[in-house]
């Protein structure tokens, strides 16, 4: 069985090492993120490039996804580098203070404007919720507040506050300078952090645009006010990850699994892609096996419908990056063999068409689902059709074939689809189906006599231009 979800797997120093990112690719990586919070320009070159060769050599196309920073709200630095923090005590966030002169009692705010984001008796969460402030007073440059859950508190940990509500904008200076890197470097997707609403996205979008690049946006729902934009968020981007560790310190764990349920299944109503992330086998940093726990999320997510799920730290700083990936591919694969046992095949009835490729897309899969069909081929400029038919769930391989290297690329994020390079212009006179059977053939994805249908546009080269499906039985000429 051809594993359906994707896996998307962040590098940094753990893949550095020479052989690593081969290994990731021969194991099933099918998309590389790039993190922006972390590392030079330098080390994101020397990773891009990595990736592509390792990729050229193990005959995978893999994708890369640029993970912009954001306005991470965070706090400065200890003179001693970490202070404990004892539960009753009083503690100061000071915009003014030195920021390498935090202590026991105090430390400094890199987002200055925090304090106009905050009143008194407002609840502010440390170190992804594990410290616990009560806002007690508000002064001109300094928030004062009462230690409710303290613990060890170390230099730079992020700041959300319980609810939501920071006003910072989603995209920083620094995020300009990357989303010009990115244009320059053909990265294929690029995430949008700490997104607020549709108009962050269009903004994005518009930068990219006018830096060169035609990179897919993926937009971060991790603030409160993302989930009360989400449709307007969905209808602006291209994929939504459920970001779900600052998601979850500030709606509350209690309400995680029925947001990233709801956020998934409303996001593949739109036909926009998704991506489950945020400790999904977090253990395995340090362990060469995930938790029962991890195993149970990751199959969940995969049950849920997620196009991808993502590992973190897990491969960019762990001890086992490639087993990480192969453990999350073992994961997904048994999910999913769970899923086709069960399988019920399901139609959209209750949409009206707005694009000839969507129309087509779902013909084909009614098809599919009512007959005996052992693949499906959308011959693409664009990837649009495959991506329509992978909405639909169907437990059927559609493969994208293609001619263009970024649609090649950007598939591998589709659910259920996969690359095929293919020129519909070089064929030597014959019927094109006969190229497509023989490539299908050699690839051992297909037998003789199986049904295949396959989709097309009239005129080649012509961007949504699919207007067409044949049913056909595969021979060899």
């Amino acid at each position: 069985m051809i594993r359906r979800t994707k896996i998307v797997a962040t590098l940094g120093p753990a893949t550095d090492p020479p052989d690593v990112l081969f290994q990731m690719c021969r194991a099933g990586l099918d998309v590389a993120r790039i993190n922006f919070s972390h590392g030079s320009s330098a080390d994101h070159l020397q990773r891009i490039q990595a990736l592509r060769a390792a990729s050229a050599l193990a005959g995978r196309y893999v994708a890369i996804l640029g993970d912009l920073s954001g306005p991470k709200i965070r706090i400065e630095s200890f003179i001693e580098g970490r202070v404990q923090l004892i539960e009753g005590a009083a503690f100061a966030l000071d915009t003014v203070l030195d920021p390498a002169m935090g202590t026991v009692s105090s430390v400094g705010i890199a987002y200055k404007e925090l304090i106009k984001d905050v009143a008194v008796g407002d609840t502010l969460l440390l170190n992804d919720g594990l410290i616990v402030l009560e806002v007690t007073l508000i002064q001109a440059t300094c928030i004062h507040t009462r230690v409710l859950v303290g613990g060890e508190l170390s230099n730079r940990k992020g700041v959300n506050r319980k609810g939501g509500g920071i006003s910072a904008p989603a995209l920083t200076d620094k995020d300009h300078e990357d989303i010009i890197f990115s244009a320059q470097n053909d990265v294929d997707y690029l995430a949008l952090s700490f997104v607020r609403n549709g108009d962050d996205v269009r903004q994005a979008r518009e930068l990219l645009k006018k830096a060169g690049s035609s990179a897919r946006i993926v937009a971060k729902i991790e603030r409160q006010e993302a989930v009360t934009e989400l449709a307007g968020i969905i209808e602006a981007s291209d994929v939504i990850m459920v970001a779900r560790g600052d998601l979850g310190v500030e709606m509350g764990y209690a309400a995680l699994t029925g947001l990233q349920k709801t956020i998934i299944q409303n996001t593949r109503q739109h036909n926009r892609i998704v991506i489950t992330a945020t400790q999904m086998m977090e253990s395995m940093i340090n362990s060469p096996v995930p938790t029962r726990a991890e195993v149970s999320d990751v199959a969940n997510a995969v049950m849920d419908g997620t196009d991808a799920v993502m590992l973190s730290a897990e491969t960019a700083a762990g001890k086992y990056p490639v087993k990480a990936l192969e453990a999350m591919a073992e994961v997904i694969q048994g999910a999913e063999t769970y899923q086709l046992a069960n399988y019920k095949a399901r139609e959209r009835t209750d949409i009206t068409f707005t694009h000839t490729d969507q129309a087509i897309a779902n013909a084909v899969m009614y098809t599919a689902n009512h007959m005996n069909v052992r693949a499906i081929v959308a011959l693409t400029e664009t990837g649009s059709t495959a991506l329509w038919m992978s909405r639909l769930r169907s437990d059927i391989p559609i493969y994208a074939f293609t001619r263009h290297s970024d649609t090649l690329r950007r598939v591998t994020l589709y659910r259920g689809v996969y690359p095929v390079s293919f020129d519909l212009s070089s064929g030597g006179g014959h019927p094109l189906e006969f190229d497509v059977f023989e490539i299908l053939l050699d690839l051992k994805l297909v037998n003789e006599g199986d049904l295949l249908i396959i989709t097309k546009g009239e005129l080649s080269g012509v961007q949504g231009g699919t207007n067409s499906m044949r049913i056909l039985k595969v021979w060899r000429s």
